[in-house]
């Protein structure tokens, strides 16, 4: 499989390539990347079908670059609120803000990395390599966090700070948001303080 070039911030990249990845993004989380057709990513997105491919050349190159792009904004997103925070726990308890704010967003439809594995089970596909990409690079710079912060076991406390995360996106989405924030926290709050104990 071909990969384009997944940076929407190149200055190679015109505005219809952005134009493309932006609905797309909009589409993929909302409805679900298997369910959006190129046809309608080419509506939506106001451009030609020759456009699109001198772009993409397929859908599966748009899918890679929405799933690279995003994390690539999320990981330098986490990475400018660890760098602005005073210390290891006040930049893990902004971090679990900022997945409760994720939880009452209007349109939250739980966790686009999480989403996107299920829609691409296969373990060898560049998809769902990339969602494994980002998930050990979050996982590292959780571990990383209650590290510094003394955590007397930081892989794990790690690993329970990721499964508290998936499941508070996941049952945000499909359950109470409410009651998926405050597990969350309670769950954070029990690791953070192992760290300080």
């Amino acid at each position: 499989m071909t990969i384009v070039d997944h940076d929407p911030t190149s200055q190679r990249a015109p505005w219809a390539k952005q134009r493309i990845l932006d609905t797309a993004t909009d589409l993929f989380y909302r409805e679900g990347i298997r369910l959006v057709g190129v046809d309608r990513l080419i509506s939506e997105s106001e451009v030609t079908k020759a456009t699109f491919y001198k772009h993409y050349r397929s859908k599966d190159n748009l899918v890679i670059a929405y799933v690279a792009g995003r994390h690539d904004h999320d990981k330098e997103h986490i990475e400018e609120l660890i760098r602005q925070s005073s210390g290891p726990a006040e930049a893990l308890s902004s971090i679990v803000g900022l997945i409760l704010a994720a939880l009452q967003r209007p349109g939250f439809r739980g966790c686009l990395y999480l989403n996107a594995a299920a829609e691409f089970p296969e373990p060898n596909h560049p998809v769902r390599q990339l969602v494994v990409q980002h998930r050990d690079w979050y996982s590292a710079a959780i571990e990383t966090l209650l590290a510094k912060a003394g955590h007397p076991l930081p892989g794990e406390g790690a690993d329970d700070f990721l499964v508290a995360r998936d499941g508070a996106m996941t049952g945000g989405y499909a359950g109470d948001p409410i009651a998926a924030a405050g597990a969350l926290q309670r769950a954070a709050e029990r690791i953070i303080a192992e760290a300080k104990a």
